[in-house]
């Protein structure tokens, strides 16, 4: 099993950062690989259970289902049910922590996920940099344009 964590600290409050990232389907806003994405059913994008549709750029497409979601925790986890990419069993979870010392915020994202045999340093790579470490990138910019506006 390949376990990617990857953790930033940002300069904006803890609760300006989940009011974004805590919608479920809101990742089409903010993070620059995903297109376009929807929740199956009409289920609201907050309900444990729902899950999420999403078109990469590439037009790859993928299924997500939210396992958890704490407003308190200010934290939630998901799985991958179907994608193009062969990640086996992948789960993730999603964390944030106020850092009281300058009002900002401890984001920290790790997932867990199996491979075909000879791709885990590569596939692992791929999840820290271009998913985890592309979102923490793109939750900056995307809360700076709106600190502009």
């Amino acid at each position: 099993m390949v376990k990617v964590l990857r953790s930033t600290v940002l300069d904006v409050p803890a609760d300006e950062v989940w009011d974004v990232i805590r919608d479920f389907n809101g990742h089409e806003r903010w993070h620059p690989a995903v297109a376009s994405s929807q929740i199956e059913r009409g289920e609201a994008a907050d309900r444990v259970g729902c899950v999420r549709r999403f078109k990469l750029q590439d037009g790859s497409e993928l299924r997500e289902q939210l396992l958890t979601l704490s407003d308190l925790e200010l934290s939630y986890s998901y799985c991958l049910l179907d994608t193009p990419i062969p990640l086996f069993n992948y789960i993730a979870h999603v964390r944030l922590v106020p850092v009281t010392d300058g009002d900002k915020t401890y984001w920290e994202w790790e997932g867990r996920f199996d491979t075909p045999a000879g791709r885990q340093e590569q596939l692992g790579t791929m999840v820290g940099e271009d998913i985890y470490m592309a979102g923490f990138a793109a939750i900056r910019e995307h809360l700076e344009r709106g600190a502009e506006t």
